[in-house]
């Protein structure tokens, strides 16, 4: 059978224009012509076609087609092979492509989600997004993460104050307690140092005191967050980290 130019533009799902140009330049000249010269197609130049088909699919260039389809030594087993191999490898590309979206949309869906202008009014110069890469990495496979990802995925603007607010109350009280002159262990800071573990669980994630404790360590052995703290009050990290040390353990 023979089949049109309009027929196999339609089955092969390219345009008559491509199949002229195909024509034109010996890629897949039509086997048969009409009476009136217009192309006519059999099967094998239809087999000819999935094959150019499949090959541009993959990215190949037009010249490289040629020359894979016309080499003399292949034969279709070989191009079956060839394909078979190309199709694994562009799935498993795919695959990895898939991944890296859907973990984009998952940080998006789960990330903070306010402007740049809502982000400056909240948190100032410290971006929250500047150690995220960091923080997935090292505890992204926990609960607690999970956790906080999910909660702050719904935070508005909001809720960001308010949380800034209290933070910045609890800081407040939490510098009066240190020039009280009582020590990290005195029941005063060990109350702040609960409190500053309850903002924890209830803003972000579930903080029982064993990774309080943990927490509280980071604050002096991280020198980010040790900045930070001595940013409100020079020995703030080691007075934070004694207190929450002291409140475990009365705790416990």
């Amino acid at each position: 059978m023979s089949y049109s130019v309009g027929k196999v533009a339609g089955v092969a799902g390219v345009t008559v224009r491509t199949l002229h140009h195909y024509d034109e330049i010996g890629l897949l000249v039509p086997s048969e012509r009409s009476h009136a010269g217009h192309r006519l197609y059999g099967d094998a130049d239809l087999d000819r076609l999935q094959q150019i088909l499949f090959y541009r699919e993959l990215g190949f260039p037009l010249e490289e087609v040629a020359a894979l389809l016309d080499d003399p030594d292949a034969d279709p087993r070989e191009h079956l092979r060839r394909q078979h191999e190309l199709l694994r490898s562009r799935i498993e590309k795919l695959q990895k492509m898939a991944a890296a979206v859907e973990h984009a949309m998952e940080a998006r869906k789960m990330g903070i989600n306010l402007t740049p202008e809502e982000k400056f009014e909240v948190f100032g110069d410290n971006d929250p997004d500047q150690y995220a890469e960091e923080t997935q990495q090292r505890w992204g496979d926990t609960d607690a993460y999970r956790e906080s990802q999910r909660r702050t995925a719904s935070y508005t603007k909001e809720d960001w104050l308010r949380i800034k607010e209290e933070g910045e109350e609890w800081s407040r009280r939490f510098t009066e307690q240190m020039d009280s002159g009582e020590g990290p262990e005195s029941e005063a800071a060990m109350d702040l140092a609960e409190e500053h573990r309850q903002q924890i669980s209830r803003n972000f994630y579930e903080c029982p005191y064993e990774m309080h404790t943990c927490l509280g360590e980071m604050y002096v052995a991280d020198e980010r967050f040790t900045a930070y703290y001595e940013a409100i009050k020079p020995g703030m990290a080691e007075y934070l980290r004694d207190a929450i040390l002291a409140n475990g353990a009365r705790r416990v």
